[in-house]
């Protein structure tokens, strides 16, 4: 449907993450895969919304000079922020404990940035998803991370596993915008463009 208005578009998605390729897939829209290595550095002052706002728009930066008249280039970024700070990817199965851990029997936020754009302009949103984990046992948390090897996501875990499954109890706002994408918003940025 999207993809026949999209036709005088291309849509360049610049991420590597095959959960955000997979929703470009589901959303039925032709797109091409462009990579750029870009330093996820961010001010220490940033908070929240701040931090992915930053990061989504800085993705972007790095390919913007390269775009022809055309093109729409789709960059994002999700954190989990809880208790003031932001969560990202573990850097170690300790790391990976510690995140879990401090989220049990809590409720943190899940915040994407996903930033469009063109040779000429730069559109941001974002979307923020409530997510509730019961108690967890050490136990269990170790056996998720040593069976799932969660290193790749944000806050060390994905709610489409095992782990979501077993440990969520609650999520508020849009379920794919915890998997890294909230493809509604996407999907209805795109449909104002034709």
């Amino acid at each position: 449907m999207l993809k026949e208005k999209l036709k005088k578009y291309k849509i360049i998605l610049a991420s590597g993450s095959p959960r955000r390729q997979q929703f470009f897939k589901d959303l039925d829209l032709d797109f091409e895969i462009r990579l750029k290595d870009v330093e996820e550095i961010y001010p220490p002052e940033l908070k929240a919304v701040e931090i992915t706002d930053f990061l989504a728009q800085l993705k972007a930066d790095a390919l913007k000079n390269e775009l022809k008249e055309n093109e729409i280039l789709v960059t994002s970024d999700t954190i989990v922020w809880h208790q003031n700070k932001a969560l990202g990817k573990p850097k170690s199965a300790e790391d990976a404990f510690q995140m879990i851990k401090s989220m049990s029997g809590t409720t943190h936020e899940v915040i994407t940035s996903v930033c469009f754009q063109t040779n000429t302009a730069s559109t941001l949103l974002h979307d923020i998803t409530k997510v509730t984990f019961k108690d967890l046992s050490d136990e269990a948390i170790l056996y998720y991370i040593e069976n799932y090897k969660p290193y790749d996501k944000a806050g060390a875990y994905g709610i489409q596993e095992w782990f979501g499954f077993m440990a969520v109890t609650k999520v508020e706002g849009s379920y794919t915008n915890v998997m890294g994408l909230p493809t509604a918003k996407v999907y209805e940025y795109l449909s104002t463009l034709v």
